[in-house]
């Protein structure tokens, strides 16, 4: 078999558990725990390639009483390691922290404490969260910040959540809500569109008015949100499997965390079973991505979204350069949402409801 047109990849996420302490309304995880002697340990990491970051998720993972290992283990493969928490288990987070000063760290909060609270099923999740957060920060943590998921009724507390994370300083990565495999649903659906979409908006001209180009760029991706809101195709193609991958919580080497088994679902190979490079070099993992090329899914994630950005730049950088200039003149954001013809299979993403 002829590798030589197989990229190396990039980028992983690593989903350790779907043991959660939350119950969240847009997300059935924590309805469908894991086994934890089923789920993926530090050694069965030791055959990943080198990478340029990884994202540790789950689920929760400082659930996870060997995390230490898993995170020691993934250093050897990555100089970036971002976690992605709920912030519950704050000793837990602030523990690890002092062991790996350079992690990163994204708490998942969903708006204000009220908002946040109710989204997430637990009284007293925002103040956990948000002392975690301050307490990194004192620290002298820098990759830190908050991740929050738009549903019907919080895109006007995402509004406050960046203001306040401008204020501290942190960094502010945001999603709307989806359905897959992942996330065990599949009726999650925006219905108040237009007030998400003008919340989004503001974001938008807001991220744009800062000085670090790294949030003109979010702000294109956040354009990316408000397209996929609206039904419309992904503004770039999806290349899941190419750079970036996912491993499940059984070890199973899947393109990306979107799939859903009423269009399809298959995995590359499972890393208890063969090194990682010779599942990613292996006629399964071409015939994965040969289903993806054709995937009638339009998912906006950053895990996907993120790669084809940086391969297909000049996409974002043109439309983030010319609408700088217009916020620094006084002008509104142009919400261009075209997609970009990068010679994509037409078949991708078409939205056809073959269900």
């Amino acid at each position: 078999m002829n590798n030589t047109n197989i990229p190396r990849p990039t980028d992983a996420s690593i989903i350790l558990t779907y043991r959660c302490p939350m119950r969240c309304q847009m997300c059935n995880i924590w309805k469908n725990p894991t086994n934890r002697q089923e789920e993926v340990k530090a050694e069965d990491l030791k055959t990943l390639p080198q990478l340029k970051f990884i994202n540790l998720t789950g689920g929760e993972p400082f659930i996870r009483e060997d995390l230490d290992e898993i995170v020691e283990e993934c250093y050897k493969h990555t100089p970036r390691i971002v976690i992605s928490t709920s912030g519950w288990f704050e000793d837990r987070v602030v523990a690890l922290a002092k062991k790996f000063p350079n992690i990163g760290i994204r708490i998942s909060i969903e708006g204000l404490s009220q908002k946040n609270d109710e989204l997430r099923g637990h009284v007293g999740g925002f103040d956990k969260g948000l002392r975690t957060l301050l307490t990194l920060k004192h620290m002298g943590l820098k990759d830190i910040g908050f991740g929050c998921t738009v549903s019907n009724h919080n895109s006007r507390d995402m509004l406050s959540l960046y203001q306040l994370s401008l204020s501290l300083g942190m960094e502010f990565a945001t999603a709307a809500f989806h359905n897959s495999y992942y996330f065990h649903k599949s009726d999650n659906a925006i219905t108040n569109k237009d007030e998400v979409c003008g919340n989004f908006r503001q974001l938008i001209e807001w991220q744009l008015k800062e000085k670090h180009p790294k949030s003109w760029f979010r702000a294109w991706f956040n354009m990316g949100l408000i397209n996929y809101i609206n039904g419309n195709r992904r503004m770039l193609p999806c290349e899941a499997g190419m750079m970036n991958f996912f491993i499940d919580p059984w070890g199973e080497v899947m393109p990306c965390n979107g799939l859903e088994e009423r269009y399809w679902k298959e995995s590359m190979g499972n890393i208890h079973d063969a090194p990682f490079m010779d599942i990613w070099e292996s006629e399964q993992a071409q015939k994965v991505r040969q289903m993806v090329r054709k995937c009638p899914k339009n998912c906006w994630m950053v895990g996907t979204a993120s790669p084809v950005m940086h391969k297909y730049i000049k996409y974002p950088l043109k439309w983030a350069l010319q609408n700088k200039l217009r916020s620094l003149r006084g002008k509104p954001a142009c919400i261009d949402l075209k997609w970009c013809d990068v010679g994509q299979d037409p078949k991708q993403g078409d939205l056809r409801e073959e269900v």
